[in-house]
């Protein structure tokens, strides 16, 4: 097996609460593997039943079984990391150096051990004297290396037999008594005992390091597939509440799965970033843990004291602890659906006054002016749709008793009794002006005040921008934009009077239960000329009912 796949499989058969490779594992019926004696202490010490990983609760404790797929797969591949183990060994034994005898003429043999009293090292026929004289005896011998000289005292040519805790380095004994005399000292063995106990602590560390980075890429996986889950659950949810809902509600539920999608690659990327640094560390940690298991092992005093500083630190690391991946979905589908919401309100009052445009643009007639209830000031168009201001009042005008005499008004000709009707009248560029219905018996020639009251269902505009529905308590119309065309539509025996904007399609304001005894006419005010800054005319136009 490759070194990938060993890597893979010791992540995939690793226990999460000892965080070693299964030992009789059990599948728990949320899915999960664990050792089974560590599940069951896991249960032993706590009231309730839940999974370490998911947090899945059971109010029953689960039966567990070996599950023996994944059994045969731990023992294959403990089979086969042994494996690996013992030709990586081999691989280590072959690839020491040999160090040849130092006492061999001719042809050299390779040397057994070295002396580090002799500063020599000896092949098996040569080393018997140090193994039966009683003298060579006592010399230190240790596995065969090179290089014996380096381990002299370069000052005072003697060996390096000490270490002075003080200055930590290696020393003979002239430098105990000269350079070192109130040093502390302790021989190289004592300290090479104490370092390589430290190593074997570090070692540990490093490798509870790597077992809890291992741990969290287990977390973050299993987070990353808690969070395509609920955004699965989320987009099956937004579907479930749009599918019912036409061209607007589809294109906002585009606009919520790709925010969940969004959501989620972003999870998916945050986590894939996370993983990609756990496994550097991880690969940082674990050629670190190579470096100090070889040292560890190694019986070389010197060797070991001297690149001990440079191991005994882990690398640096991150504190994983407060490293998390907790995508949150919560109230998407709400926010969606109540923005959906007042979408579809708005769309539905336009829809609404759509339809009700349509519907009383049917009850279309031709309105004309009549020329004889126009104010002297005023021009009529021969076709009687337009109305504007003269330069001055005309003279010599009939006595007639329908007249405007103090106000620009006009009236149409068409009257309503009955039934219903409906006309358009532009307003553009005007600053200022009425227009709706009145009844026949208006006074004519006194002040008006615009009210149902006194015979007057009436919008109006002052100032610019200040339009107000005439009810016999004026209300103040907040618009969107200023109307360019209004429509009027008038129901007589339902006592209503409404008027739209009809480019918007939007219902500007109604008058409602109201009783009409009399004919109704169409209304028409210019306001004030205001030295032609409202000079514009008003214009009765055609209906164009396919609005």
């Amino acid at each position: 097996m490759s070194a990938a796949s060993c890597l893979r499989s010791e992540d995939q058969f690793r226990c999460s609460i000892c965080l070693d490779v299964f030992t009789d594992p059990v599948s728990t019926p949320c899915g999960h593997n664990f050792c089974k004696n560590c599940i069951n202490e896991h249960w032993n010490s706590d009231d309730i039943y839940l999974c370490p990983l998911c947090k899945e609760v059971f109010y029953t404790r689960p039966k567990l079984h070996i599950n023996t797929f994944i059994s045969e797969m731990v023992a294959q591949f403990r089979q086969e990391a042994q494996q690996k183990a013992s030709s990586s060994s081999s691989e280590q034994q072959a690839a020491k150096p040999e160090v040849p005898c130092d006492v061999c003429t001719g042809t050299k043999l390779k040397a057994l051990k070295s002396c580090l009293v002799c500063l020599t090292s000896y092949c098996e026929t040569h080393l018997e004297p140090h193994l039966t004289k009683p003298g060579l005896k006592r010399h230190q011998l240790m596995d065969p290396v090179e290089n014996l000289e380096d381990r002299m005292c370069i000052k005072h040519d003697k060996p390096l037999e000490l270490f002075c805790k003080t200055d930590q380095t290696c020393v003979c004994m002239l430098c105990s008594v000269l350079d070192h005399k109130t040093h502390e000292f302790v021989p190289l063995k004592e300290e090479y005992e104490g370092k390589k106990a430290e190593l074997g602590k570090t070692e540990a560390e490093i490798q509870e390091m790597i077992q809890k980075r291992r741990l969290k890429i287990q977390e973050i996986k299993h987070s990353v597939d808690l969070s395509k889950e609920a955004a699965d659950r989320e987009k099956a949810e937004g579907v479930q509440v749009f599918t019912a809902l036409k061209e607007s509600v589809e294109r906002s539920l585009n606009e919520l799965i790709e925010t969940i999608e969004e959501k989620q690659r972003t999870t998916e990327k945050q986590a894939e970033d996370f993983i990609k640094e756990l496994e550097q560390e991880i690969s940082e940690l674990k050629k670190r843990r190579s470096e100090v298991e070889k040292l560890s092992h190694s019986e070389d005093h010197l060797h070991l004291l001297q690149n001990f500083p440079s191991l005994k630190a882990a690398p640096p690391t991150k504190d994983w602890t407060v490293v998390s991946v907790r995508p949150s979905y919560e109230g998407t589908v709400v926010k969606a659906v109540a923005q959906l919401e007042e979408t579809l309100s708005k769309q539905k009052k336009k829809l609404f006054a759509e339809v009700k445009l349509k519907r009383v643009q049917q009850y279309a007639v031709d309105v004309t002016l009549d020329p004889d209830t126009a104010h002297p000031q005023l021009i009529l168009s021969h076709d009687g749709k337009q109305v504007y201001y003269g330069d001055v009042k005309k003279k010599n005008l009939p006595d007639n008793p329908k007249r405007f005499s103090r106000y620009c008004i006009v009236l149409g000709k068409q009257s309503l009794s009955s039934g219903r009707f409906y006309f358009e009248v532009q307003v553009k560029e005007k600053t200022d002006w009425s227009s709706g219905v009145a009844r026949e018996s208006i006074d004519r020639k006194g002040k008006i005040t615009l009210t149902p009251q006194n015979g007057f269902w009436t919008i109006r505009l002052r100032n610019g921008n200040e339009y107000k529905g005439c009810n016999n308590t004026p209300v103040h119309l907040s618009l969107e934009s200023p109307p360019q065309k209004v429509g009027v539509f008038v129901d007589y025996e339902e006592g209503l009077v409404s008027f739209y904007d009809v480019d918007a399609a939007a219902l500007i304001y109604s008058f409602t239960g109201c009783s009409f005894t009399e004919k109704l006419y169409p209304y028409f005010s210019l306001g004030p000329n205001y030295g032609g800054i409202n000079s514009a005319p008003l214009i009765i136009c055609p209906v164009n009912q396919t609005v």
